[in-house]
């Protein structure tokens, strides 16, 4: 039996689960908020969804802007508002499509691509929490995440931080 709000009650697998989800999500979102990125972001007069969609960008395989709506989950103008920021800021460029120039594609720019280097090396950080944890409660940790799937169509999947020299 677990004790659970001043209540002895066994819990049942979906409340367990809800529970770790309510945990990882309260420690990732808070440390969002206060992470490097963020106020990165925030400098540049950035928001989270621009973050989206710089992972979502690329340097040599420009997007068509209704390809950029669809993997990004939200409406053409959304998208339109995200690359008239971006773009404002040097971090990706309009062109035209080679074979229908009425269709508009974006592209990261070196400055973009260097910017969202940036902004994933300060992501991927630890945070000072999680780095105060002895070794082997972090490789369990990892253990059981590793257990979790990559969701289908993440913007980061293929994206991994820096090396570090």
């Amino acid at each position: 039996m677990k004790y659970h709000g001043g209540m002895s009650a066994a819990r049942s697998k979906h409340d367990l689960a809800a529970e770790a989800w309510r945990r990882m999500a309260r420690f990732t979102i808070g440390q969002v908020q206060r992470g490097e990125h963020f106020r990165l972001l925030t400098q540049q007069g950035l928001t989270p969804g621009h973050l989206k969609a710089l992972g979502f960008l690329d340097e040599d395989e420009p997007r068509p802007m209704g390809a950029i709506a669809e993997g990004l989950g939200v409406d053409a103008s959304q998208v339109t508002w995200l690359v008239d920021r971006l773009e404002e800021r040097g971090f990706v460029e309009r062109r035209p499509l080679p074979n229908d120039r009425r269709v508009k594609t974006v592209a990261l720019t070196p400055e973009g691509m260097a910017f969202r280097s940036t902004l994933l090396e300060h992501l991927y950080e630890p945070p000072p929490e999680l780095s105060a944890l002895d070794a082997a409660t972090l490789e369990s940790l990892l253990r059981n995440l590793e257990k979790l799937p990559e969701p289908e169509g993440s913007v980061w999947s293929d994206l991994r931080p820096p090396r570090r020299n």
